[in-house]
């Protein structure tokens, strides 16, 4: 019998027993009463960030995953944490964990009525922009900046190659344009320097830390040192929506913004829903062909962590992969684990995720192997961490092992230095979670990101030529004054 079956038949069960468990499930928190629904008047239910304390780590992470249980990239010491609702921390003491309650929230309203803008002024929950705008700031700066910035349309999503609605997929260069420049053509004139956001379509704060990247560039070229000289010796790529689908789902929600992480393919899973631990879609960031499906990965097509029926399965994904290869040459020859690209291989890529507060870097499958260019990775992980206030290692050293990550394919398949940032509020600010209140956004996590950017950006020319000591000699051009120009 399927793990789902077993789940609807023991629903009864579980919901009869939250009534005298959940006061143990909570003892660290009392839960807020239900928050009303300014859309409908009515009260809505309650969700819950659970603090998970592990014995094993590794096994915990896969039981908890395999379990079907929302775990977010979250990790402190040997605490994990999951997202649900009042049963979930019942479903969790009854299967040998000990939650308490680290966070109260009200939870999202799917479909609630939001208001509209039009082109870049398309946001909800208080200014997070929308697919629609993210896609018309683009275009915008394309057309003020003709000699800085081009667009590309790369594919089409999932929804839209099935004829049901959907979006392309873009992305744009930034660089100071001259013969050759932003080609698709993996033997470019200059380096390139990748950034891409918004896979995971919950984590709103990355699309925002694109969208400010690129009006940095364009807008700071001529009058900033270090974004001119970046500007006339670099490609800057940007792909500030990898799961645009996925995002118009969350948008949805207006002010209570749906929290979907996959995508939207429910070919595998047409009953789920856009509830906890019942969504429907792929999970993009487990989807990757490489060591697909070894760690950190679920098999349910409901489940947050799913990765999808075979590696690279998903539309978004095959198009982006696509991307990539006419991007950046294929220099890591080798087919092993620790064959290493050569020293002198160019390009940078960085996926932004949200909210751990962290900087990864391959392999992020398992973290018991390295990969042959691990000295140079982690000395610019650790450079970066340091600007950000950010922890630093592989996915497993520092928050658990993953499989099918972006990270991990650009690496494996072209020899791509690349990284992950978990972008979160690492100095308590009020500016947690997935949709934290939208003036953390420039206040907060923009002068942290716009610096360690700008340094990921510098190293794009010879990323495996970094030392521990010559990453921590970041050029005088790194420094600059992003709190005092925020957007």
């Amino acid at each position: 019998m399927s793990r789902t079956r077993l789940a609807g038949i023991a629903a009864g069960a579980v919901v009869a027993l939250a009534a005298t468990l959940l006061p143990q499930a909570v003892t660290a928190a009392h839960a807020s009463p239900p928050a009303a629904d300014p859309t409908s008047g009515t009260a809505r239910a309650t969700d819950y960030v659970y603090r998970i304390h592990t014995h094993d780590l590794e096994h915990d992470a896969r039981t908890l995953i395999a379990g079907g249980y929302d775990l977010l990239e979250r990790r402190q010491g040997a605490d994990l944490f999951v997202m649900g609702d009042a049963t979930t921390g019942v479903r969790l003491r009854l299967a040998g964990f000990g939650p308490t309650v680290d966070k109260t929230m009200p939870a999202p309203v799917p479909l609630a009525t939001r208001p509209h803008g039009t082109g870049v002024n398309d946001t909800f929950d208080g200014g997070y922009h929308t697919v629609d705008a993210q896609y018309a700031h683009l275009d915008q700066v394309a057309a003020r900046y003709p000699g800085l910035a081009t667009v590309v349309t790369y594919g089409q999503s999932w929804l839209k190659q099935h004829g049901r609605g959907g979006e392309d997929l873009k992305a744009i260069c930034v660089t100071k344009m001259n013969q050759g420049d932003c080609g698709l053509n993996p033997d470019s004139p200059k380096p390139r320097f990748f950034l891409m956001s918004q896979i995971h379509a919950r984590e709103l704060t990355t699309g925002e830390m694109a969208w400010r990247w690129i009006d940095e560039l364009t807008s700071q070229y001529g009058k900033d040192p270090a974004i001119t000289n970046l500007m006339n010796s670099t490609e800057m790529w940007v792909v500030p929506d990898a799961n645009p689908d996925g995002v118009d789902m969350v948008a949805r929600g207006g002010n209570h913004p749906v929290l979907q992480r996959k995508n939207a393919d429910n070919a595998q899973g047409s009953g789920c829903g856009t509830g906890e631990n019942n969504q429907i879609g792929v999970d993009l960031n487990r989807n990757a062909g490489t060591h697909w499906d070894t760690s950190g990965t679920s098999d349910q097509p409901c489940d947050e962590e799913y990765g999808g029926p075979s590696a690279d399965s998903e539309v978004e994904n095959t198009a982006l992969e696509q991307l990539f290869r006419e991007l950046y040459p294929a220099v890591r020859t080798g087919s092993g684990v620790t064959d290493p690209a050569p020293d002198t291989a160019r390009g940078m890529m960085i996926t932004l995720h949200s909210d751990a507060g962290m900087v990864l870097f391959p392999w992020e499958y398992d973290s018991t192997v390295h990969t042959g260019n691990d000295t140079a990775l982690r000395a610019l992980a650790q450079q970066m961490g340091s600007i950000t206030g950010f922890q630093y290692g592989q996915a497993g050293e520092i928050l658990y092992d993953a499989s099918g990550g972006t990270d991990d394919w650009t690496y494996d398949k072209l020899g791509l230095a690349s990284f992950t940032i978990e972008i979160g509020d690492v100095d308590n600010r009020g500016c947690d979670g997935f949709t934290p209140r939208y003036s953390c956004q420039d206040s907060y996590f923009w002068p942290k990101m716009e610096p360690a950017l700008l340094y990921a950006a510098q190293h794009a020319a010879t990323p495996y030529q970094t030392t521990a000591a010559s990453a921590r000699k970041a050029p005088a051009s790194a420094r600059t004054t992003a709190a005092t120009r925020v957007h």
